[in-house]
């Protein structure tokens, strides 16, 4: 059986102390073991918050990071950086990485080659802008961002990854995917993995929705067959709203 994840992708948003308050107010809570609770704080906050939630069951996990081991990036991260200080997770191919930082698919599978080379565990996003959707293009988009994934990978790379799916038309603007339209792609992906290697292995890969998620909407997404989890944006800010997002998977 797949584990449930649930990531709180905090983007360029709480300064210190605001990434400890609410640390230490998720710490106060439980919920069942079957589920990985995740938080993605700034590159800044990484190494505190790990600190803060050492000996929990909640991961730290960076937004994202560089190709090379080292050089003449300024401003850059590497593999390497964030395993110094036991991050080993990270996010790569972020629809805002794509359209804000012209990531190309060139570069996410470089990225993506690197983290899994060196035991980074990665949460890979990929997802379909509104014009793609509505010129019915967005199996097409879809298909090609897996493909950069599933050209890189070896088969027991499966278990470094979790799949993100994340429509880039519900990303921020408070309209999500109907759990009808997560469902569907979600079971795509399934399919695709189960063609390109086997059923078996498609039935483990986790994959979660990201989109708007809210704590009026996450049970029902959560409900279907194929979604795993969710990778959340703007709700996961709020302690309140982040736990209650977390439980209605529980």
């Amino acid at each position: 059986m797949r584990k449930k994840v649930i990531i709180g992708n905090w983007k360029m948003n709480n300064d210190k102390k605001e990434t400890a308050d609410l640390l230490l107010s998720l710490l106060k809570e439980t919920w069942k073991k079957e589920i990985n609770v995740k938080v993605s704080p700034s590159f800044v906050n990484l190494e505190n918050a790990e600190k803060i939630l050492k000996n929990s069951p909640i991961e730290v996990v960076a937004q994202n990071m560089h190709y090379e081991n080292e050089g003449a990036y300024t401003g850059e991260i590497s593999y390497k950086m964030l395993k110094s200080i036991n991050i080993n997770s990270v996010i790569i191919g972020h629809s805002e990485r794509r359209t804000i930082f012209s990531e190309n698919d060139d570069i996410i599978k470089r990225k993506i080659v690197t983290a899994l080379n060196n035991k980074m565990h990665v949460i890979f996003c990929f997802g379909e802008s509104s014009e793609n959707r509505n010129e019915n293009k967005h199996y097409e988009i879809i298909s090609e961002q897996l493909d950069v994934v599933m050209h890189s990978l070896t088969k027991n790379q499966w278990n470094q990854i979790i799949l993100a799916y994340e429509p880039v038309w519900a990303i921020g603007t408070g309209v999500n995917a109907t759990p009808e339209q997560a469902q569907e792609i979600h079971k795509y992906v399934r399919n695709k993995i189960a063609i390109a290697y086997n059923k078996n292995l498609a039935n483990s890969v986790p994959i979660i929705y990201g989109g708007s998620l809210k704590p009026n909407n996450s049970k029902e997404i959560f409900s279907k067959p194929d979604i795993d989890g969710g990778l959340v944006g703007g709700a996961s800010l709020s302690f309140k709203d982040f736990y209650s997002i977390i439980k209605s998977i529980d």
